[in-house]
């Protein structure tokens, strides 16, 4: 059982490869290694001399995963186990996870509906997980019978490479074949978000939920997310004379604690306070009925925008950016662990800019 360490040009660019057969089958790994083509200078030898220390290296390491048995000496009852059967066990886990369960639960009905996934952990490679890519990208219905989004996509592969992260951590498999895909590429989507005058019209007009209008204006004031403003309770709630009224909380999806200023303005939705361990904004809940309830209340403030609660957030981060607020203390008001993540709304006043710039024609 040999692997070998091979080289292919095209388009000007020697690409290195592994070639080995595993369980009877030729497989072709390409390690995303390139050499400079007839190197010129002591620069370029230098530079194609340890490209290829490089890929011998992971060539050793490859032979000696496939001399020790399916990367390497395992528990053959666990590397046989049905891989869709632990991604459930995985799915569990997470029940108590807002949204990230939903998503999980989500890829696993798609995973079943593919002919394929019936897979143990022992047949999953490299060609099985471009397989799954294109099947959530291009075979995959929603019930409706549309193609899945951009971000389902996304999102649903990126749950099987954390479950095969997670297969290595627990020991079922040695190596993540997973390491060597890439995830399937994000679609730039449209921020929607209020502008201030939107956002005036909205705390003005009409909404039939009344718990869901407060928490809207209310993430519109402070940034927060829905998955933090409905679990806030009034012992989150303080108060010092130095920083006024605050929020100190633990963040659901980065865990990360925070302190964030509670505006003037946004105290008036949060009604009166109550005990430390009630909620502040109680029966406030995630629901495709509750965003149909949220559209119908724009239509009140006329208001003609696709808007669902996340867009408050956005609001907030746009709004802070519009009136002069530097981007690192809004980085630092949104909870962002990256300035990058901030990065998209200042794009989007930039191109604010631009559009209103044009507005002025002679």
């Amino acid at each position: 059982m040999k692997v070998t360490l091979r080289q292919r040009t095209k388009n000007g660019k020697v690409s290195l490869y592994l070639d080995y057969y595993d369980k009877g089958k030729r497989k072709l790994e390409y390690l995303r290694l390139y050499l400079i083509d007839k190197p010129r200078t002591p620069e370029e030898r230098s530079f194609n001399k340890k490209t290829l220390q490089l890929g011998e290296s992971i060539r050793s390491k490859r032979q000696l995963e496939l001399q020790n048995g399916i990367y390497g000496f395992q528990d053959t009852e666990k590397i046989n186990s049905l891989f869709l059967t632990y991604f459930e066990l995985l799915a569990e886990k997470r029940r108590d996870s807002d949204g990230n369960y939903g998503n999980w639960l989500s890829a696993l009905k798609h995973m079943k509906n593919w002919e394929k996934s019936n897979v143990r952990f022992a047949d999953i490679d490299r060609e099985w997980l471009e397989d799954l890519k294109y099947y959530f990208v291009h075979e995959a219905k929603t019930k409706q019978g549309r193609a899945l989004s951009n971000n389902s996509c996304v999102s649903y592969f990126n749950k099987v490479k954390a479950a095969l992260k997670e297969a290595a951590k627990d020991g079922i498999i040695l190596r993540n074949p997973a390491e060597d895909v890439d995830g399937i590429k994000e679609a730039e989507t449209k921020r929607e978000f209020l502008t201030l005058e939107e956002l005036k019209s909205a705390a003005t007009a009409y909404c039939e939920i009344e718990v869901l209008k407060n928490a809207f204006i209310f993430s519109a004031l402070t940034g927060l997310r829905f998955s933090d403003i409905e679990k806030l309770t009034w012992g989150e709630i303080q108060y010092s004379k130095e920083n006024g009224n605050y929020i100190r909380f633990k963040q659901k999806k980065t865990k990360g604690q925070e302190t964030l200023p509670i505006a003037e303005d946004a105290l008036k939705y949060m009604g009166e306070r109550k005990e430390g361990n009630e909620k502040v904004f109680k029966d406030l809940t995630y629901s495709d009925y509750n965003n149909a309830k949220i559209r119908e209340w724009m239509i009140r403030a006329k208001v003609e925008k696709h808007i669902t609660f996340h867009c408050a957030r956005h609001t907030y981060a746009t709004l802070q950016l519009t009136l002069g607020t530097d981007i690192y203390t809004v980085s630092k008001l949104l909870g962002h662990k990256s300035l990058k993540t901030t990065e998209v709304y200042a794009k989007i006043i930039d191109e604010k800019k631009i559009e209103a710039a044009n507005r002025i024609k002679l």
